[in-house]
């Protein structure tokens, strides 16, 4: 930490452990409505910088600050009438040396301080080989792809969130200590939205929600054991239109199983949807036993601890939601007020399918910027994954097959994964067993491929102009 005051003498106070940040004077005096300024390195973070800014009264701050000896200038969005600004640095690179000053006043009359200049840390040693990029012909990629970026979660502990531009360079990232990222969303209102587990939850299970902004401020963070929220919640993490949290829970109920082959007393593990409000009280829930009974199923016995697997929820186009189960190859469309199943794609379901169209599992379900109803199919029993993506005629109880790509045979993952659109012409498809990113064309066709040293359970892919003006980062 350095702080600087403006009797124009520099108090370095550097620890070993901190990010480095070195600050200095190098132009003309100015900012007298500063009292001083304090860098930090924004929570264990190599391209992250918090200033912090005391003032003589109550103004509007903003920081210029530049690459050094680079003409382009990044500005930070103003911080309005405050005595104390708290202001993040953004698209900052690790290991690179910055040139700064603060900007403050009222309105358009700012009024620029001196020229200071500070170090970033560099990226801690097991994060800098993660990620290569394999791309023939970047010119073959979308622009869209070329400017943007791809968000993919680290799950064990340390967990990371982390944006990687075309290039497979990352140019932002969170970390969290003590637990792992098992599943995160880009909201609409362009933040994080994260469900969070340590060392004893498995995969895509957690018991903490934490909304993070593109600063790395914490917006909102729930804990289990909090309000409502007793239950482990798992696979995934939405916002509704009345920004409730929308999650999968784990059930628990006891049913007598003795009939076959169990016992009296037997626990039966399912899933149900479950709605907090932002102070963690329940909106609303449904779970897998309003709609069936264990008792119906001749596998219950060795299905009882995962009964179902939901894997993922959406919301449809008219705001009911979707849910998605790994262990019977269905995907269930739920009324998002009553609970009512209203109807089952998939196996044994009320769809009439072509047979080129029948799945076996699906993963990261959603509705696509078309209408349609798209997935990760990992299709176990052909040994084989692929993409689909289907129009309903829900009236009639008819699908038609839009999208039906399949991986390479050496990229088949047989468990989680996801696939989402990119500029209407490419498919960004995660094989999470192959540790595997592949933007494909429809065809199949490979055109970017990114290797991690970790398994991410999806990979999605956020648009440049989503993320400005905090990250202007693009590879190619």
């Amino acid at each position: 930490m350095i702080t600087w005051n403006n009797t124009k003498r520099l108090l370095p106070l550097v620890s070993m452990a901190a990010a480095f940040l070195l600050l200095s004077s190098c132009g003309s005096s100015g900012g007298n409505d500063i009292v001083s300024i304090t860098l930090n390195s924004q929570g264990q973070n190599a391209v992250k910088v918090k200033t912090d800014i005391i003032c003589t009264d109550t103004v509007d701050a903003a920081v210029e600050y530049w690459h050094k000896g680079q003409v382009k200038h990044d500005t930070t969005l103003l911080s309005v009438h405050q005595l104390h600004h708290a202001i993040v640095l953004t698209n900052l690179l690790p290991a690179t040396a910055y040139e700064y000053r603060t900007l403050t006043g009222h309105g358009k009359n700012l009024y620029p301080s001196k020229v200071y200049t500070f170090n970033t840390s560099d990226f801690p040693g097991w994060m800098k080989d993660m990620f290569t990029v394999v791309c023939p012909d970047s010119s073959r990629l979308p622009a869209t792809f070329r400017k943007g970026y791809v968000m993919l979660t680290r799950r064990e502990d340390p967990g990371v969130l982390f944006l990687l531009n075309a290039k497979g360079s990352i140019a932002w990232y969170h970390q969290v200590s003590g637990t792992g990222f098992k599943v995160a969303r880009f909201t609409d209102h362009n933040t994080f939205l994260t469900l969070l587990g340590g060392p004893g939850y498995e995969t895509s299970y957690g018991d903490q929600i934490l909304e993070l902004s593109i600063t790395g401020d914490t917006l909102a963070n729930l804990k289990k054991g909090q309000q409502d929220f007793k239950q482990t919640i798992h696979h995934e993490i939405l916002l509704n239109p009345d920004n409730h949290f929308v999650t999968l829970c784990v059930e628990e109920k006891i049913y007598d199983l003795s009939s076959k082959g169990g016992s009296k007393q037997d626990t039966v593990k399912g899933d149900g949807i479950l709605v907090l409000d932002r102070q963690g009280k329940q909106v609303w829930k449904w779970t897998v036993f309003d709609a069936l009974n264990p008792l119906d199923d001749k596998n219950i016995l060795q299905e009882k601890q995962d009964w179902m697997h939901a894997n993922c929820i959406a919301f449809d186009k008219d705001g009911n939601y979707l849910i998605s189960f790994y262990n019977n190859g269905q995907i269930w469309k739920i009324d998002g007020r009553t609970g009512k199943r209203m109807w089952i794609f998939g196996k044994g379901g009320d769809f009439e399918m072509p047979a080129e169209a029948l799945f076996d599992q699906a993963h990261g379900l959603h509705i696509n910027e078309h209408g349609e109803l798209m997935f990760f199919d990992n299709g176990v029993s052909k040994k084989t994954s692929r993409t689909l993506a289907f129009t309903l005629a829900e009236n009639e109880k008819q699908a038609h097959l839009t999208i039906n790509t399949k991986l390479p045979p050496e990229n088949y993952n047989e468990r989680m994964g996801s696939s989402y659109l990119v500029a209407d012409t490419t498919l960004l498809q995660c094989a999470t067993k192959r540790n595997t990113v592949i933007l494909t064309n429809f065809e199949g066709r490979f055109l970017w491929l990114l290797k991690m040293g970790m398994s991410s359970y999806r990979a999605s892919f956020i648009p440049a102009e989503r993320l400005a003006p905090y990250l202007d980062q693009p590879g190619y």
